[in-house]
């Protein structure tokens, strides 16, 4: 669920006055979310042609899909990245990707090459009701479309997206090349709330307990999470994930708008707050809460390059660690990229 909307509840106290109230914080909130995503067109980087632990690059291809949810009666437009085949038989990791609010299945490509670059599918999710299409138009109804964005509806839906691509892609003409039992998913901001979800974070609706856990999930990448704001007890909801995660931000990741505040602080909250038995953080000195988009200024030219270098990195040893078992990189990580890192922590079983 977005966070504001998980703790609107009917009380005796909820007058046309405090859902107004409700209906602006979430505004600011989701504001917040996507500072600075809709400022600069987003501008991609090709990857390296080599990891920094020397493994070569593999050649890929993009395609695009219009895919529809007739149940829903919803849009769910997709990027893949495939890496090419090396025999008609061999099946791919997948990692499915969700964007933060305002942003599109072209975004994140930075990631979604990189990984196909080094043998991972990436299947990259377009949330038609919180996309970029919440910027186009009348600029004095922005607002009214953010508030659409936050509703709980919209975080339903996005998760429902997850679920509905993941079915098209493995029962459709790609199935044989992605291996269903190695799926990864992850998100950013907005995106890391929906992944988390459909990881197995719970929440309580009127003493109803929402599950929305996909058991194809088998690991998380959780970059810049909000905390799922108002609920006092995080633990509650993100203490049924299960699955590895691996959780990424920085010092200055920091959303600040007037009424609304989240420092850096609240993403490793969301960090300490997951159940995963198995998980890392790694938290990047400086930065910004946008520096792991594709914009290329955020948080710093010389650092948002560095940031994203090791961000595909890590998520690369990650994977790599598994879906393959190979913990290598994830122990030699910190020493490659160390003095742009002020927090590296590591737990396990």
């Amino acid at each position: 669920m977005h966070p504001q909307d998980m703790n609107q509840r009917a009380s005796a106290g909820d007058t046309p006055h405090a859902r107004r109230g409700r209906s602006l914080r979430a505004v600011a909130l989701l504001a917040a979310l996507c500072a600075g995503l809709a400022v600069a067109p987003a501008r991609a980087e090709s990857p390296p042609s080599a990891t920094t632990s020397g493994a070569p690059s593999a050649a890929y291809s993009s395609q695009t899909f219009e895919w529809f949810d007739a149940a829903r009666g919803r849009a769910v437009p997709v990027r893949l990245y495939l890496p090419d085949a090396a025999s008609p038989s061999q099946a791919v990791p997948l990692v499915v990707f969700s964007h933060g609010i305002g942003g599109s299945r072209n975004g994140y490509s930075y990631l979604g090459r990189y990984w196909a670059s080094q043998g991972y599918a990436s299947l990259h999710l377009q949330h038609v009701g919180s996309d970029r299409n919440v910027w186009m138009g009348n600029p004095f109804e922005m607002l009214g479309r953010l508030h659409d964005a936050a509703q709980e509806s919209e975080a339903l839906n996005r998760v429902h997206d997850l679920r509905f691509a993941l079915d098209q892609l493995l029962s459709g003409s790609l199935a044989p090349r992605i291996d269903a039992h190695r799926i990864v998913a992850a998100g950013h901001s907005y995106g890391a709330n929906t992944v988390l979800l459909a990881a197995g974070a719970t929440v309580q609706r009127d003493g109803r307990r929402i599950e929305l856990r996909d058991p194809r999930i088998k690991a998380v990448i959780v970059l810049s999470a909000p905390p799922f704001y108002g609920e006092a007890q995080p633990d509650r909801i993100l203490g049924s994930v299960g699955v590895p995660s691996l959780h990424v931000t920085a010092t200055e990741d920091i959303i600040r708008i007037p009424g609304y505040y989240s420092g850096a602080e609240d993403r490793v909250a969301v960090y300490d707050a997951t159940g995963s038995p198995r998980k890392a953080l790694a938290v990047f000195e400086g930065g910004s809460h946008s520096i792991f988009t594709d914009r290329a200024g955020t948080g710093g030219v010389l650092l948002n390059a560095q940031v994203k270098a090791a961000t595909r990195e890590l998520s690369l040893a990650f994977l790599n660690s598994v879906l393959k078992g190979d913990d290598r990189g994830l122990a030699q990580w910190p020493l490659q990229f160390g003095d742009i890192v002020a927090r590296y922590t590591r737990s396990a079983p």
